[in-house]
């Protein structure tokens, strides 16, 4: 005989852990902004001292978060996104944005970059932790490049691919130029930092992309441009972080890397295999996008930079991979391994970044659909 108990469920604790995550919520934006403060404060280094109470406040949210994120389990996302977005915050700084001079002023702090370090530290140790570092090092690493370069170029539909192209409406499309616009808008810019030094084939090859990027110094032929001329089809923002805010933590984790492999040379190799992995992966992606625009109706002007960066990228990821990889991997014969590091960091980065912009322009979706307005 059937039990005919109706049991409700616990709103109480439910309702507890919404408050408890609004309140976590506001702590960390109440800390972002306290950094903010500090990051416009002049000559901040020699005005710790005065500013001790806030510093002191912004220091333990900092050091509860970094454990919330990277030592306490699986982590938390609101913990993730407080500190990729300090990170970020402190990384912009090596970038000319064009603007008011003075807030470069503190581009050297030793405060700031003690604060971007503490964060490093935790956070690369969490990402190594996900990919085993004792097998790369046993590979034939130009075997292992070009088969996983073979099989990235022209990969099976996955569910999310499907979902682009067949199901993401026009709210979604929207979504997602506001999402890509944060790297679309300033594309190619930290390449400026690995560029310089002696000049060789690997290096002219760099070059090359970058000048491609950044449409062989035409504004009207730079990449950006084209991502512009999108957004504006839509009469979006055209500026660049202007959609800061909707920013997944997990881009934002991108965008950090690759900070962090520009600036330290020590890091090349790793640098040049996820460069490699992102152009030889990007024209796959990019006709999920363009396919997704074309099912829409859209306009050319609505999906221009996908065509461009297929015609583009499948070129750059040839380069990439036969005349950057490949010949780092000869002249680095012991250190070799690190390229696939580089590659498979950023291909398992990217789709984690991939998923969070899908379940970002899901969740757009949802909240304009008409039975949810109702």
């Amino acid at each position: 005989m059937g039990n005919n108990l109706v049991i409700f469920p616990n709103l109480k604790g439910r309702e507890h852990s919404t408050q408890i995550a609004a309140i976590t919520a506001t702590k960390y934006d109440d800390a972002e902004q306290q950094f903010l403060e500090l990051l416009a404060t002049e000559n901040l280094d020699n005005q710790l001292e005065k500013q001790a109470s806030k510093v002191w406040e912004f220091e333990q949210t900092l050091s509860t978060a970094i454990n919330a994120a990277y030592k306490n389990g699986n982590g938390d996302d609101q913990a993730h996104r407080f500190l990729q977005r300090i990170l970020y915050r402190i990384n912009r700084l090596k970038l000319f944005w064009y603007d008011d001079l003075r807030h470069y002023d503190n581009e050297r702090s030793l405060y700031l970059a003690s604060c971007r370090n503490q964060i490093e530290a935790a956070w690369q140790a969490w990402e190594l932790a996900q990919i085993d570092v004792s097998a790369l090092q046993k590979l034939d690493v130009k075997q292992a490049l070009i088969e996983r370069a073979d099989a990235d170029v022209d990969p099976p539909l996955s569910p999310t691919s499907r979902y682009l192209r067949e199901e993401m409406t026009e709210v979604g499309y929207r979504h997602l130029l506001a999402i890509g616009s944060f790297d679309g808008l300033v594309e190619g810019s930290r390449m400026t930092s690995i560029l310089g030094g002696a000049a060789n084939e690997v290096q002219c090859t760099l070059v090359r992309v970058f000048l491609e990027e950044y449409g062989n110094g035409r504004l009207s032929r730079k990449h950006s441009t084209f991502f512009a001329q999108m957004l504006a089809e839509f009469g979006m923002n055209t500026e660049p972080e202007g959609y800061f805010d909707l920013v997944p933590w997990e881009v934002l984790a991108c965008d950090n890397h690759n900070f962090l492999t520009t600036e330290r040379k020590r890091y090349f190799l790793r640098y040049s295999g996820a460069l490699t992995y992102f152009e030889v992966a990007g024209p796959a992606a990019y006709r999920n996008y363009l396919a997704a625009a074309q099912r829409l109706g859209l306009s050319e002007a609505a999906m221009g930079y996908w065509e461009l960066h297929i015609r583009e990228d499948e070129r750059h990821g040839r380069w990439m991979l036969e005349d950057v990889a490949l010949p780092l991997a000869e002249k680095y014969p012991n250190d070799a391994w690190e390229l696939v590091l580089g590659y498979d960091q950023e291909k398992l980065m990217g789709d984690r970044a991939a998923q969070a912009v899908v379940r970002a322009i899901r969740e757009a979706e949802q909240a304009t659909s008409p039975t949810n307005n109702r």
